[in-house]
Formats: C-alpha cells, structure tokens, sequence
C-alpha cells in the first residue's frame, strides 16, 4: 500500500511517522507544494486528510479534478464541522466520494506524544470494516495501539465536540477553580457531547470509548491541547485575536462552537457549557460571568437519558 498525507501540519507529520514505522511507503503533500495534487497522489492507494476544517472543502475540489479511484482509501483526521453545512468531515469527504470507503481516524492523540513514541491508542471507524482493517495495519504499532468500529459519525462527533469543552477546561484551569470544579465540568461536559450526537444519529456507547471519553479527558488535561491553551490564555485576561494569533496550528473548538450553537438552535438541544463557551468568544461575557451561569443554572436530579 502507498500511503499520502494531506497536510504537513504537526498532526499530518505525526500520522507520517507512524507509516514510517511500518515500513510502509509515505509521502506527503499540501497546498504550498509545486505539485498538483494529481501528480502527488497518483500512484497512492490509501489518501490521509490531515489537514484544518477549513481546508477540507478546497483538498476535495482539487481531488475531484484529479478523478482518484474508486479502489482508493480515504482516511479523514479532522476534527471539525463544517460552518457551512454543519457536516462533519466524513459526511463531506462521502457525499463527494461515494463510490469510495472512508474511514475516519480519532482518539485521545497529541502529534507530539506521538512524535515520541509514548504509548497511546485511536479508533478507525467505518461503514466498510474490511477498508479499516487495512488501514489499521499501516498505522499500527508496539507504541500505537488501534481499534476498529462501525460507527463513524459517533467516533468523529466526541473527536469534534470535545474541543469546545477542552476551552472550557483551559477557562477552569486558567482561572485556578481546583480538582473539584474541573471534575465536574468533565464529567457534565460528557453527557453534553452523547446529548448532541445521539440526537445526530450516533450511537451512544461510541462517545464511552477511545474517541469519546478518551478524547475528552486527554484534550481537556493538556497544555499540548490548542484549544485547552485558548481557554487558559482567555481565563489569563489574553485578547482572543492575539491569542490566536501566537497559536501554533489552528484551535478548532472556536469554529465548532459556533456550528455546534447553530445545530443546537435548530433542533432544540440542551447545551448550556457550549452557549457559555459560545457568549465568552463573542465577548459577551467574561470567564467569570460564564462560570457563575453554569453554576446558577436551575437545580435538578443527574439526568443521562439522551
């Protein structure tokens, strides 16, 4: 198999490393190469997209243009929702291929860790497990350790969602709040991400494993995390054009907040920690302001029907 990464971002060159591993042939492409895209992919049979939400819609016009396979693999590694559709990633990389398996790659898993060959475990999730068989044996490894389901929406929305609480967390450790406080958030920042993607047509048992809870607590407990370090800079006093402007990489909770609010509009979802989240990138509250909303929110019984 002939693998391409899409994107030379951190996350694109960790995914490369573990191919390398495997003695498996890699080769990389993005946007500012000289090459087409065609000429970069021609000889491929599994394509890796590890590149920002923003630029998913743009690699697939130019994908298109090149008339890949139906025989070729497609991986997405994004994790985001589309401003204009609200679709996730997959939905959109399936709705311009068709004909061709998409599987899609999530989990608790900071590229620099993984850069280290520190132990750490991911999903593949599709519709054709046979596709994510394959791909499991490329990325596989004694420091990588991958599993296999059949619920890609699930695996890509607790990837996606978790970025707006990993803000939230930053907010509650950049604020000083304590244990309790963060432990709290997490665990109510759960039900919130199932609430959303059962509603979705996820499967709810998804959102308990690796590309759920895992990812949840590894993004929410780590500076490594952008969008832990947007939160913690906002709770700092930090201004947030300025904050995102010292980022290394792209913090994609701010995006998927507001996507997130719209779909929650529309169809009348419960999402009180990402409306905070939503009203403090707006500057119509302040860190302070959120938290004690969240905590002045009308009592009731802990609730887990989705």
């Amino acid at each position: 198999m002939v693998v391409t990464i899409l994107g030379k971002g951190a996350w694109g060159s960790a995914l490369g490393s573990l191919v390398r591993r495997n003695d498996q042939p890699v080769s990389f492409w993005s946007r500012r190469d000289a090459i087409s895209i065609g000429e970069a992919i021609a000889n491929s049979t599994v394509l890796v997209s590890a590149v920002s939400m923003s630029g998913v819609s743009s690699v697939i016009e130019q994908l298109q243009q090149a008339a890949i396979a139906p025989t070729v693999t497609i991986v997405t590694a994004t994790k985001g929702l589309d401003p204009q559709t609200t679709k996730t990633p997959s939905q959109i990389w399936q709705q311009a291929f068709p004909n061709n398996s998409i599987v899609v790659l999530s989990g608790p898993n900071l590229s620099p860790e993984i850069e280290q060959q520190l132990p750490a475990a991911t999903v593949l999730a599709s519709h054709d497990l046979e596709a994510a068989q394959k791909v499991q044996t490329i990325f596989a490894s004694p420091s990588f350790r991958i599993y296999l389901n059949q619920d890609p929406l699930g695996t890509e929305l607790g990837g996606t969602l978790k970025n707006v609480m990993a803000i939230a967390s930053g907010i509650c450790d950049g604020m000083g709040l304590g244990t309790n406080a963060k432990a709290a958030l997490i665990t109510r920042a759960l039900p919130e991400i199932i609430r959303v993607g059962v509603h979705l047509g996820a499967k709810k048992e998804t959102f308990f494993g690796l590309s759920g809870l895992g990812d949840l607590i590894a993004t929410c407990d780590s500076p490594l995390s952008r969008n832990y370090q947007l939160g913690y800079r906002l709770a700092q006093g930090q201004n947030l054009e300025e904050i995102i402007a010292n980022l290394r990489g792209t913090a994609e909770g701010i995006n998927t907040t507001k996507v997130l609010m719209t779909i929650a509009q529309q169809q009348n979802l419960s999402v009180p920690i990402t409306q905070e989240i939503n009203r403090l990138l707006n500057g119509e509250v302040s860190p302070q302001s959120a938290i004690e909303n969240l905590m002045a929110r009308e009592l009731q019984t802990e609730s887990y029907q989705f």
